[in-house]
C-alpha cells in the first residue's frame, strides 16, 4: 500500500471571490483513510454548474473553491479497508464525495438525495476541512464515491459522462424510458443535451432537438443523430409538433416559459427539469391537467446507476464530443461556455498541464 505523509500539498485552480477568475492555489489533502482511495487527476470535464458555484449564483459559495466534479485519474494509494480498487486502476469521481449512508436515500442506493450528501467542492468534508475538485493534482475520495472507468475508455472522453451522461441516464431509467420506440425531446444542445441524444438514440428513441434558433440543425440531424430538429420560436412547427412526446429532457440552465414544451408532450407525457436555476419558472396549470401531464426533476445518479451508465456507453460504442484544453485556458472556457461556444464539453487535460505557470 505504501505510506504517504499525513497532511499532501497540492496545486489547483482556485475561485477567490465571485468574479470566478480562476488562479493557482496551494492547499491540503486529507491522508488516506481506512475507506479512501487516493487518486491522480488526468482529466476533469467542465460542467456549467461550475460556472454558478464560481460565480456565487445560487447565494451559497465559499472560496477558496477549485471547482470540478467530472474527475477521471489514476489510483496511487488505496487504504487498508479498500477492496473496490487498487493502485493503477483508473477511476472516476462525480457530483458527490459523501452521504450519511444511514437514511432512506442511502439505504436505497440513491445516494444522491441524501440530505446530509457531501459534494466534492464548495463543501465541508466530516473532518470539518473543504472539499475541493478535480481542477488540482490530486484527491482523496471515499471507495463508496469511486467508480471504475471500463477498460478501453479514454480519461477525457469518460470524465463528462460522469455528470452529462449520468444526468440523463438516470431519468430514463427511473421513469421507465429506456425502451426502444419511444419518442423524446431533447431541449437545448449543450453538455447534458448532446450527451441526452446520443443515449436516447442508444436506447432506440426517436429523438426531437428543440432549440431557439436553426444554428445547431445540421450538428444534431448529422452529427448528433437526431430524428427531427425543432425551433422554439416558429410557432407553425410546434403546433404541427403538439401531443407527440412520450418525454422531453430540459436540459436548459436559464430562465424560460415551459408551457411551448409541455404542448409537445403526448398523454401522460415528462417533462424532466435539469437545468439548475434559481428563478421560480411558471406555467397555468390546464396545461398539465389536461393531459395527466408530469413536470419533474431529476438530479444526476446513483454510485449503481453511474457503473451502469459507464457500461452502457461502452457496449454502445457512446462518447462524449468534447474539447480537451489545458488549465492555463480555463478561464477563457468559462468564458465560451456561458456564450454556449464550446462543442459540446471542455475537458482539462490535468496530467498535462503545468499547474504552476
Amino acid at each position: 500500500m505504501g505510506s504517504l505523509e499525513t497532511e499532501r500539498k497540492i496545486v489547483g485552480w482556485a475561485a477567490t471571490d465571485s468574479t470566478g477568475h480562476l488562479a493557482p492555489y496551494t492547499y491540503s489533502l486529507r491522508d488516506t483513510g481506512p475507506e479512501d482511495v487516493f487518486i491522480k487527476v488526468i482529466s476533469c470535464g467542465v460542467c456549467h454548474t461550475d460556472i454558478h458555484q464560481i460565480k456565487n449564483d445560487l447565494g451559497m459559495s465559499h472560496y477558496p473553491m477549485v471547482p470540478g466534479h467530472e474527475v477521471v485519474g489514476e489510483v496511487v494509494e488505496v487504504g487498508s479497508d479498500v477492496t473496490k480498487f487498487k493502485v493503477g486502476d483508473v477511476v472516476g469521481v462525480g457530483v458527490i464525495v459523501g452521504s450519511c449512508k444511514n437514511c432512506h436515500p442511502c439505504k436505497s442506493e440513491i445516494e444522491q438525495y441524501c440530505n446530509k450528501k457531501i459534494w466534492s467542492y464548495n463543501d465541508v468534508y466530516t473532518d470539518g476541512k473543504p472539499t475541493q475538485g478535480g481542477f488540482a493534482e490530486s484527491m482523496v475520495v471515499d471507495q463508496k464515491f469511486v467508480v471504475r472507468i471500463p477498460d478501453g475508455m479514454s480519461p477525457e472522453q469518460a470524465a463528462p459522462l460522469l455528470c452529462a451522461g449520468l444526468t440523463v441516464y438516470s431519468p430514463l431509467k427511473h421513469f421507465g424510458l429506456k425502451q426502444s420506440g419511444l419518442r423524446g425531446g431533447i431541449l437545448g444542445l449543450g453538455g447534458v443535451g448532446h450527451m441526452g441524444v446520443k443515449i436516447a438514440k442508444a436506447m432506440g428513441h426517436h429523438v426531437t432537438v428543440i432549440s431557439s434558433s436553426d444554428k445547431k440543425r445540421v450538428e444534431a440531424m448529422e452529427h448528433l443523430g437526431a430524428d427531427e430538429y425543432l425551433v422554439s420560436s416558429d410557432v407553425e412547427s410546434m403546433q404541427k409538433a403538439a401531443d407527440q412526446l412520450d418525454y422531453i429532457i430540459d436540459t436548459v440552465p436559464v430562465v424560460h416559459p415551459l408551457e411551448p414544451y409541455l404542448s409537445l408532450l403526448k398523454l401522460d407525457g415528462k417533462l424532466i427539469l435539469m437545468g439548475v436555476i434559481n428563478t421560480p419558472l411558471q406555467f397555468v396549470t390546464p396545461m398539465v391537467m389536461l393531459g395527466r401531464k408530469s413536470i419533474t426533476g431529476s438530479f444526476i445518479g446513483s454510485m449503481k446507476e453511474t457503473e451502469e451508465m459507464l457500461e452502457f456507453c461502452k457496449e454502445k460504442g457512446l462518447a462524449s464530443m468534447i474539447e480537451v484544453i489545458k488549465m492555463d485556458y480555463i478561464n477563457t472556457a468559462f468564458e465560451r461556455l456561458e456564450k454556449n461556444d464550446v462543442r459540446y464539453r471542455f475537458v482539462v487535460d490535468v496530467a498535462g498541464s503545468k499547474l504552476i505557470p
